[in-house]
């Protein structure tokens, strides 16, 4: 659903899961974006706010300090 060019909402990654929203924002933030570092943008939308993931990785541009 995330890697689709369209991407999906929250709304729909909770039905097709059955999770409440707020598990599936956490899931976005704790493990899509930190574990496993993918670059999640979201989007606003007319059907709401749309979340995909693109190509490139979410650390890409950032530097060892």
């Amino acid at each position: 659903m995330l890697s689709g060019k369209m991407g999906t909402t929250i709304a729909a990654i909770s039905a097709a899961t059955g999770w409440r929203e707020h598990s599936v924002r956490g899931f976005l933030a704790g493990v899509v974006r930190k574990k496993l570092g993918l670059n999640l943008v979201s989007e606003p939308a007319e059907s709401g706010r749309v979340y995909r993931i693109i190509d490139t990785p979410a650390d890409r541009g950032k530097q060892a300090a």
